[in-house]
């Protein structure tokens, strides 16, 4: 398990602006091993998103998904190209185990809809 994170304010937590975005699309970085570059509606623009989930989810099985992601976070450069958000994933076991799995909707939830 990891070292748990020190405990913060209820309105640190309310500075996240947490949504749903669904992908348009998705495939490989060009220049990195273990990126992949989605584009995502979040509502009321389209972002590029690049995540380290490549060699966990064929590009394909992305498309469509309905995600979580951070919204209000700095845009920041991945190995060449910007990450306007990040979405949201959990790891699960350790070494050959290793898997990350993206956070999705159980319903159908518009894109830019808020979570909380």
């Amino acid at each position: 398990m990891p070292e748990p994170k020190p405990i913060i304010q209820y309105e640190d937590f309310l500075k996240l602006d947490l949504r749903v975005a669904r992908v348009l699309e998705a495939g490989p970085h060009p220049n990195a091993d273990k990126l992949t570059v989605l584009k995502v509606d979040i509502g009321d623009e389209q972002r590029q998103i690049i995540a380290g989930i490549r060699g966990h989810y064929e590009s394909e099985q992305l498309v469509g998904k309905d995600i979580v992601v951070v919204a209000n976070l700095q845009p920041r450069k991945m190995r060449g190209m910007e990450s306007q958000g990040m979405l949201l994933a959990a790891t699960v076991g350790e070494g050959e185990d290793f898997q990350v799995v993206v956070l999705t909707v159980d319903r159908p939830c518009p894109p830019g809809s808020p979570v909380s």
